[in-house]
């Protein structure tokens, strides 16, 4: 089940959001997980429109917008490779019928060969001076098909 994602939600989805970065271990641990819970508590869920993935009433990702950027999609990785991603791409894509962009590292070569299948292009990769972590990224679009 999909839901808006409202004030209470942040701990679940910092937890999902800890969760998944734990597994990539090109990123460095920059945070703490009371700094994520603060970060979506404080930043993430008052300014950006954020969806949650339930599973047996149990938070197991989510995606947030913010405009025209997909700032965030994240599966817990015990639910990973259940559909729970494309169901919430699917939603992303509704909200966002003209179009939106992502970043993700280019490490992470699941993630870029989920949004590949999902019709994303890469349209700039960088060095990662710009990012928190110092990883390389990549930028992906979304357009609709005519």
């Amino acid at each position: 089940m999909l839901r808006r994602a409202t004030a209470e939600d942040a701990d679940a989805i910092a937890a999902i959001f800890t969760a998944a970065r734990d597994e990539q271990r090109f990123i460095p641990a920059l945070h703490t997980p009371e700094e994520h819970q603060w970060f979506f508590r404080e930043v993430v869920l008052p300014e950006q429109e954020v969806w949650i993935a339930e599973e047996d009433g149990a938070a197991v990702g989510f995606a947030a917008l913010n405009q025209d950027l997909l700032g965030h999609i994240y599966v817990h990785p015990t639910y990973q490779g259940r559909g729970i991603g494309r169901v919430l791409f699917e939603k992303v894509k509704e909200r966002r019928p003209s179009g939106f962009t992502l970043w993700t590292h280019q490490p992470n070569e699941g993630a870029r060969r989920f949004y590949e299948r999902e019709g994303l292009a890469a349209v700039e990769l960088t060095d990662g001076a710009g990012n928190e972590e110092k990883v390389p990224d990549v930028r992906y679009e979304w357009t609709p098909e005519s």
